[in-house]
């Protein structure tokens, strides 16, 4: 099979990737894993593919008798895994962590040989070039498939050992500073939750006082804020003074529509439901090419995806421009006198909200069910004294801002990364000057 290769500098060269996989390795996983077995075999799908990394969450297990039938594709660790049907060329390098583990068929396992780092081809399959060879032979009359005969065909580019390592070395340092941050983000947002818990669900420092006790984690004019005993109402037992509420209370809907069409040559701050999914990053687009009408952003907003609740998408835009709009599949709140955008963000973003949106659901199709915007106003909460919604939005304020600049940063990083990638694993960038910029640009980024 003849590929059109750019060239490559003098002492590299395209090899085959069955030629630097053992033998036979590069094949697929279980094709009928049966239904998940608590105690089993657990199985990588395409939906463990976070990031470059495998994601532990969510994980299948199957009977290991079934398993048992595919021992050449258990994992040993090393190996390099890229999904080869649905959502097709994500990669991913095996850890011990991973090792007894089996993949879907919808997943090719490559065993490398020993002198190949899996480092290096996981580079070359993420590359632009590796991405468009197999996908422009992928098959797609129903579900996007790439042939294992393509994959092992594909050419990949081998620079001397030596390069290859520095390589590895230096795309490894930014895709480990970018992890690093989103995993901070990760931390900082679990803090901003634990604390909306502690005070608006679990009604934490009303009980240690009704106990006699000095709420934990605040200063004495903060535990001042909270009452020492509780009430009954509509919703049950609630901190003494707080009344039964909805969401309406708290937040109101914006329903303005804006055509971007309508001015074609205008930059736009579109906040997409695949720039959610893309890491929260809005894109910027001509009005041009935003085809449909969106919602214009007020400056304080949180946005709530109606479409397929079941996957939460809680958007918080910290700081936009003021042609920032919105997909009409978000659904756009400002809060009310008294509330606060980082309050409505915890609240649509905690584990008892996400329960009663997932009740509220229509359509039949797990893809398209919807919510009803009405319905989402009248959901209940208990509503705090305002004194308290603006004692927590003050701590909760500088945590979300520091959440948005690591964004930035990361988003700065990646495409950092993105643009060497391809220019370092074909020969086009040299090392010596990349590494210097790149410690340069991380030194920034921490």
């Amino acid at each position: 099979m003849s590929f059109d290769l750019p060239t490559l500098p003098q002492g590299w060269s395209y090899v085959p990737l069955e030629q630097l996989a053992q033998k036979n390795s590069v094949t697929y996983g279980v094709v009928q894993p049966g239904t998940h077995v608590e105690h089993g075999v657990p199985i990588v799908r395409v939906n463990n593919f976070k990031e470059g990394r495998v994601e532990l969450s969510d994980l299948m297990r199957i009977d290991p008798e079934i398993e048992k039938k595919y021992g050449r594709t258990r994992l040993q660790g090393g190996e390099v895994l890229l999904t080869v049907v649905g959502s097709v060329g994500q990669v991913a390098v095996v850890s011990e962590a991973h090792k007894g583990f089996n993949v879907a068929r919808a997943v090719a396992v490559i065993h490398p040989q020993q002198q190949v780092d899996p480092n290096w081809l996981a580079l070359c399959l993420r590359s632009p070039l590796s991405q468009h060879l197999l996908g422009s032979r992928a098959n797609t009359t129903v579900q996007t498939t790439i042939n294992l005969k393509d994959l092992r065909a594909l050419p990949v580019p081998m620079a001397p050992e030596y390069e290859r390592g520095k390589i590895i070395e230096l795309i490894g340092s930014l895709d480990d500073r970018i992890t690093l941050l989103r995993e901070t983000n990760a931390t900082l947002e679990a803090i901003a939750q634990a604390l909306f818990k502690s005070w608006f669900v679990d009604f934490d420092p009303v009980r240690a006082k009704a106990e006699g006790l000095e709420p934990e984690g605040m200063d004495a004019a903060t535990a001042a804020l909270f009452p020492d005993s509780f009430e009954e109402s509509e919703l049950g037992l609630v901190p003494m003074g707080w009344k039964a509420g909805c969401v309406a209370d708290i937040a109101v809907q914006k329903k303005g529509s804006v055509n971007p069409l309508a001015s074609p040559n205008e930059w736009f701050e579109h906040y997409s439901l695949p720039a959610f999914d893309s890491g929260q990053s809005p894109v910027l687009e001509h009005g041009e090419s935003i085809k449909s009408n969106k919602t214009p952003l007020p400056e304080e907003v949180v946005l709530l995806s109606k479409l397929n609740p079941h996957i939460p998408r809680v958007w918080l835009p910290v700081k936009h421009g003021k042609n920032a709009v919105c997909s009409t599949e978000f659904l756009a709140y400002s809060p009310k006198a008294g509330g606060s955008k980082e309050l409505i963000y915890c609240l649509f973003s905690s584990a008892e909200f996400q329960q009663q949106l997932c009740q509220l659901v229509t359509g039949t199709s797990n893809s398209h069910q919807r919510v009803k915007p009405g319905q989402v106003l009248k959901l209940r909460l208990a509503i705090a004294d305002d004194s308290l919604f603006i004692a927590f939005a003050d701590i909760a304020s500088p945590i979300f801002e520091r959440v948005y600049a690591n964004r930035l940063k990361a988003k700065t990083l990646t495409q950092l990364r993105d643009a060497l990638l391809p220019r370092l694993i074909s020969g086009q960038l040299r090392l010596p000057e990349t590494e210097a910029s790149v410690e340069n640009m991380l030194s920034v980024a921490v």
